[in-house]
């Protein structure tokens, strides 16, 4: 059983025993500690947003999460089945002091997680997520009277309010979508993309949908990461020959993956290269920045120097590349695994939106989807890790790596990442395990693996001189 309590929040497997895995005491007290945060920032109303995913667990997380914040003195206002950019919009548009999203996000069934929110509908800020954690580990909190508990309430209209916002953009042409008359495939692996991304089709006037794994029962057809290896019944659907597009996403709908005309995958490194050459396309007037993290495709910086701009690169994560665009005051940024921000809407990846912007391009592309992906340069990610004993000093084994190339550019933001010309490696840490992830991008497949075998071999040689 595996329970992960980080700064953004907390997440594991259901069941077990306490600080072991996800049980109702450690839900109660992230619960209680997320409470108790919010309460010293004395904010002028004291109501949370909560939403979930489809997956079994989600309703009694949910009856735990509620109940903990009543009994703190928090309105809650539940918006049941939901996406995470829902959550994200309703937050600001309630006026409320926070939201927790109840989701494991692309983790399979048995997981699930506490995501939780500032006033702004953004996640909170690695310096809120460590206080959180001390408050949680010394149990810093104190419950509500009976005279003072809140107020528990349901709405379950806001993915509707969500996608007429998204309709309203004016990146979002609406008439050139319905005119395009696609065909299209939905896997929404059983869980509440299986409602919001049908009902985004329907009302851009998408009529010909083909649903996969699209009721909400949350017990997840295959893998429920959109990553290619788990999409094969889709490939397998759009091979007929008989569609235009696949749409894949994660149970949360924060990350979108496309599949071409003949089943071959757009690639979800290339789902926010994609939708930013549409978006810089819309004004040259003004120079315009992108963002996107350390660890994605080079491919975004090429598109936005294309349509010259400037594009700037984030540590990884998310609450990282907003912060990032904000300060760049960024047009549209994101993460390469299918994450897609769009300020314009909101600070948070969102699959619903970026549905409707590809869409837009698509529709004015006037050609099947395959032909737009060619569009892009073509680069080739490798992504592998490193297992290491407990006892390694792997900040020591990450300073030996950057000393070994230091006549090449480095980037020590987020670890350690190399510059080879149009080529780079990226070493990160994990917070969690002994392990060294590692990314490799070049022009060539084997030429991208073969980097990163590289970096592993030297790690290993590190390894055996420090024993």
């Amino acid at each position: 059983m595996t329970l992960i309590k980080s700064i953004s929040g907390i997440r594991g497997t259901i069941g077990g025993k306490s600080g072991e895995s996800l049980t109702p005491l450690d839900i109660v007290k992230f619960s209680a500690g997320f409470a108790s945060l919010i309460l010293k920032k004395n904010p002028q109303t004291k109501k949370i947003i909560i939403g979930r995913d489809a997956r079994p667990s989600g309703k009694m997380v949910t009856d735990l999460v509620s109940s903990t914040l009543i009994s703190m003195g928090f309105d809650v206002l539940d918006l049941g089945l939901s996406t995470t950019p829902t959550v994200e919009i309703a937050v600001p548009a309630e006026n409320a002091c926070g939201g927790i999203i109840l989701t494991a996000s692309h983790n399979p069934v048995q997981w699930n997680a506490l995501k939780l929110l500032n006033e702004k509908g953004e996640f909170i800020s690695g310096t809120e997520g460590e206080e959180l954690l001390k408050i949680v580990e010394d149990e810093d909190f104190v419950f509500a009277d009976v005279k003072h508990l809140g107020a528990y309430s349901t709405d379950d209209t806001y993915v509707t309010r969500h996608i007429e916002m998204i309709l309203a953009l004016p990146a979002v042409d609406v008439e050139a979508i319905r005119n395009a008359d696609f065909s299209v495939v939905v896997d929404a692996v059983n869980s509440s993309g299986g409602i919001a991304v049908p009902q985004l089709l329907e009302a851009l006037g998408v009529t010909k949908v083909k649903k996969l794994n699209c009721e909400p029962t949350g017990n997840f057809a295959h893998n429920p990461e959109p990553l290619p290896e788990n999409l094969r019944e889709i490939s397998f659907e759009l091979q007929k020959g008989d569609y235009d597009l696949g749409i894949v996403v994660d149970p949360d709908v924060d990350r979108l993956a496309l599949i071409c005309e003949n089943g071959e995958p757009f690639g979800e490194e290339y789902t926010l290269v994609a939708i930013a050459d549409y978006i810089l396309s819309l004004n040259k007037k003004k120079k315009q920045t992108t963002v996107s993290n350390m660890s994605s495709t080079m491919a975004l910086k090429d598109v936005t120097v294309k349509h010259g701009g400037e594009y700037f690169s984030a540590a990884v994560g998310e609450v990282n590349v907003v912060e990032k665009m904000k300060e760049m005051a960024s047009i549209i940024g994101g993460e390469g695994n299918g994450g897609i921000i769009y300020p314009e809407l909101h600070y948070g990846r969102d699959a619903l939106v970026g549905i409707a912007l590809f869409l837009s391009q698509l529709a004015k592309f006037d050609k099947p989807v395959g032909f737009l992906r060619k569009k892009y340069p073509n680069y080739f990610i490798a992504k592998k890790k490193i297992e290491l004993n407990p006892e390694i000093n792997v900040d020591g084994i990450l300073e030996s790596i950057k000393k070994k190339y230091a006549k090449y550019e480095i980037d020590t933001r987020d670890g350690v990442k190399i510059y080879f010309d149009k080529e780079w490696i990226h070493l990160r840490k994990s917070n969690t395990e002994p392990i060294i992830r590692i990314y490799a991008e070049t022009e060539f497949e084997t030429k991208s693996d073969n980097l990163a075998d590289k970096i592993i071999l030297d790690i290993k040689e590190l390894v055996t001189n420090h024993a």
